[in-house]
C-alpha cells in the first residue's frame, strides 16, 4: 500500500458516560442507561468487523468517545483485537486513565496507543503517574495532557517534573478562559505547541485532509468529513464512503479543536506528528532542552486574517 491508501478514522459511538465530574465537561458523571450501553457495544462490534474486512487501506483508528471508554470492556477488547491486524497502523483512544492498564499486555504495543488526560481534583497525581509508569514498562506509546486552567498550572508543572522527558505533555486551552501574554508564556514553557491550541485557526475555504484521507464515523456508520461538520458524506457499511473521499476545503470559519485543525493542510501538522498523529506525540519529541520554550506563534496560512485573541475551546 502507498501513502495514498492511508485513512485516518475517528470513531465516536453513542457512549457518553464518564466516571469523573470535571466542571468544564458537559458529560461529567453522566450515566448511560443499559440499553444505550448495549447499543454502543453492538455498534463497536460492527465497526471492528468493518476494520477487519477493509484490507485495501492502511487504517489508523482513534476512538473519541464523549465519555470514558476504557472503563468498558468492549473498548479494551476492540483495541487489543485491532492492534494485531496487519493493515492497522495505529489504534488509539482518548482516556482519563482511570481504568487499570494490565489489559494492554494482550495488545500489540507497536500499534496500540493512548491519548491520556490528567484531571486534577478527580484523581491523585500519584495514582495517575502509577498508570503512566505501567504504560512505560509495557512499551505502550502515550501522551499526557491537561486542560490549561489557572488552577491546574501547579499540578501540570509537578506532573511534567515527574514524567520522563520522553513523555510528551500537551496543554489544551481551557474553554472560556482568555489568556494573558504571561499565562501563554507559562503554558508554552510546559508544551511548546500550546500556540496551536490557544487561538482558533481561520479555516474557511482552506484545504483540509478531512473528507479526503480522514473521516469521522458515528456508531450507526454515518460518515462525516470531520466531527465538526455535521453534514454526512456517506455511510461506512454501504460503501458510499469510498466515492465520497476527495480533496475538500473547510466550510467552517474557524477550527479550534486539535482533532480538527491537525488535518488542515496549511498548518502541516501531519509533518509535526507523523506516526504519532492519533496519540498526539510530535515526531521530534523529546526536544533538546535548548529548544524550550519555543516562540508562542500559531501557524497561519499566507493571506489569512490576523489571529483572534488568545482564547479557549472545548478540551
Amino acid at each position: 500500500m502507498t501513502p495514498t491508501d492511508d485513512l485516518y478514522v475517528l470513531y465516536r459511538g453513542p457512549l457518553a458516560s464518564c466516571n469523573y465530574d470535571c466542571p468544564y465537561c458537559p458529560f461529567a458523571k453522566r450515566v448511560d442507561p443499559p440499553e444505550l450501553l448495549r447499543a454502543d457495544r453492538a455498534d463497536l462490534e460492527r465497526f471492528a468487523g468493518w476494520v477487519e474486512a477493509t484490507t485495501d487501506r492502511r487504517l489508523s483508528v482513534l476512538f473519541t468517545p464523549w465519555g470514558e471508554g476504557l472503563t468498558r470492556s468492549w473498548y479494551r477488547d476492540t483495541i487489543v483485537r485491532l492492534s494485531h491486524l496487519p493493515h492497522v497502523a495505529r489504534v488509539a483512544i482518548q482516556t482519563n486513565l482511570a481504568a487499570r492498564t494490565g489489559w494492554l499486555a494482550e495488545a500489540n504495543p507497536r500499534v496500540a496507543a493512548l491519548w491520556a488526560t490528567y484531571h486534577p481534583g478527580q484523581v491523585r497525581r500519584e495514582t495517575f503517574l502509577d498508570r503512566c509508569r505501567d504504560l512505560l514498562a509495557r512499551g505502550v506509546r502515550f501522551s499526557v495532557g491537561v486542560v490549561g486552567l489557572p488552577e491546574h498550572h501547579d499540578e501540570a508543572v509537578a506532573l511534567r517534573a515527574a514524567l520522563p522527558p520522553a513523555v510528551y505533555l500537551w496543554v489544551n486551552a481551557a474553554d472560556g478562559h482568555v489568556y494573558t501574554g504571561e499565562e501563554e508564556r507559562r503554558w508554552t514553557a510546559l508544551d511548546p505547541r500550546f500556540g496551536d491550541s490557544v487561538r482558533p485557526h481561520a479555516s474557511l475555504g482552506l484545504p483540509c485532509h478531512a473528507g479526503e484521507t480522514a473521516i469521522s464515523v458515528l456508531g450507526d456508520g454515518t460518515v462525516r468529513r470531520c466531527h465538526f461538520i455535521p453534514a454526512p458524506i456517506g455511510n461506512l457499511y454501504d460503501g458510499t464512503w469510498r466515492a465520497a473521499l476527495r480533496p475538500r476545503a473547510c466550510t467552517n470559519s474557524l477550527c479550534d479543536c486539535h482533532i480538527g485543525y491537525v488535518h488542515l493542510k496549511s498548518l502541516r501538522l501531519r509533518d509535526v506528528y507523523a506516526d504519532g498523529l492519533l496519540e498526539r506525540i510530535p515526531v521530534a519529541w523529546p526536544l533538546p532542552s535548548s529548544a524550550l520554550p519555543l516562540p508562542i506563534v500559531a501557524a497561519r496560512c499566507p493571506g489569512a486574517h490576523p489571529p483572534p485573541p488568545a482564547r479557549s475551546r472545548p478540551a
